[in-house]
């Protein structure tokens, strides 16, 4: 009996201890999820909350146009919905990219092809970085994943020697939401202390969706609430046409030298009233008249997500605007920021100000957050 005695006090006291050793020891070690990072207990019982930390890419120009590299924070001014946020991360070019590179294959644009080829060692050598990750898509009649998620950058160079033009649509938008929604798989959760892999789609495309199921303001939407700033080359499908071959764009359809109709009136008969005559007009009035349509999809496109439009219509080489795009991205600020003051959910208006004089800042005017689920 008293064996058994002794034997029930020493397992009391050997639980008591060994209780009191699990509630005073250290945390076991665990995954750092964004609450604990911003100095929220961990609990099974609390009610966990959702953090907002938005991270903003800014690009800063002088009178000049030249890209401004030597701000601090205390140099930024950074409004959401009207009240003044406090910066709490600031980088220089540094945050990694994660990019989509969605590229027109039509028939419509096959001209300038080998042209948009060349642009693989742009993006080798000039756009993607040591520790970015990029992706292919193609789109004509159908979207397509050329190349997945890689950071081997002769891969993206031999994605982009082999494209090949397709059918004769151009699912812009199609292709546009696919690039954000592989963004989305991708990303870790952001902190603090590492705001985020910075989201971008560059587009080199002519401006005309054709076929599409989605539409430029859903997708826009989409791009705002996942943070992912698009940039866009435009294509010229009126360029494609003046470097195809002279008779693919004005078939012959009698001799050269004769004219098969009578003159217009008023008109001396010449090669280029006979163009006027079967529809193909003046191509130097063509892309005049091209060129104010052009600035539209893919302007707002970038407007709307604190990207840039470089159109390609003037003699300006596909190339070189993938260059000038590239080195805007390695040039950027990222300015980080916990919204504080402002409604949590809906649409947030974002407005960034230098206090310095003549300089130029360009950010996502805006972003959404949607409603926690339940």
């Amino acid at each position: 009996m008293i064996d058994r005695r002794f034997y029930l006090i020493w397992a009391c006291i050997a639980a008591s201890v060994a209780v009191a050793e699990m509630l005073g020891q250290a945390p076991s070690s665990r995954p750092v999820t964004h609450d604990s990072i911003l100095g929220v207990q961990e609990s099974d019982t609390r009610i966990r909350t959702h953090v907002t930390l938005v991270n903003t890419p800014v690009t800063v120009l002088n009178e000049e146009g030249q890209l401004v590299y030597d701000l601090d924070a205390e140099d930024f001014r950074l409004m959401d919905n009207g009240v003044r946020q406090r910066i709490t991360h600031l980088d220089l070019g540094n945050n990694p990219l994660s990019l989509v590179i969605v590229i027109e294959t039509s028939s419509r644009i096959e001209p300038l092809l080998p042209e948009i080829r060349k642009t693989g060692i742009v993006f080798s050598d000039t756009v993607i970085g040591p520790q970015d990750e990029a992706a292919v898509v193609g789109f004509n009649d159908s979207v397509d994943t050329l190349l997945d998620f890689t950071t081997n950058r002769d891969q993206v160079l031999e994605t982009m020697d082999r494209l090949n033009g397709g059918g004769g649509r151009a699912r812009l938008f199609d292709a546009m939401a696919t690039g954000i929604e592989m963004l989305n798989r991708l990303q870790p959760e952001p902190t603090v202390d590492l705001p985020e892999r910075r989201r971008v789609m560059i587009v080199m495309s002519e401006v005309t969706d054709v076929g599409s199921e989605n539409q430029l303001g859903a997708v826009l939407k989409r791009a705002q609430l996942s943070n992912v700033a698009i940039y866009c080359v435009g294509i010229s499908r009126t360029l494609a046409e003046w470097k195809a071959p002279s008779n693919e764009i004005m078939p012959k359809i009698v001799p050269e030298g004769i004219f098969p109709q009578p003159n217009l009136p008023g008109s001396i008969q010449d090669p280029e009233t006979k163009a006027t005559r079967y529809g193909y007009g003046n191509l130097i009035n063509l892309m005049k008249n091209v060129k104010s349509q052009f600035s539209h999809t893919l302007e707002i496109a970038a407007s709307r997500t604190g990207g840039q439009y470089i159109e390609t219509f003037k003699g300006k080489s596909i190339q070189n605007a993938v260059d000038k795009i590239g080195g805007e991205l390695h040039s950027q600020y990222s300015l980080a920021y916990e919204p504080t003051g402002t409604k949590p959910t809906g649409y947030h208006v974002i407005h960034v100000y230098v206090d310095r004089a003549n300089l130029k800042v360009r950010a996502r005017p805006g972003y959404y957050v949607s409603p926690p689920e339940k």
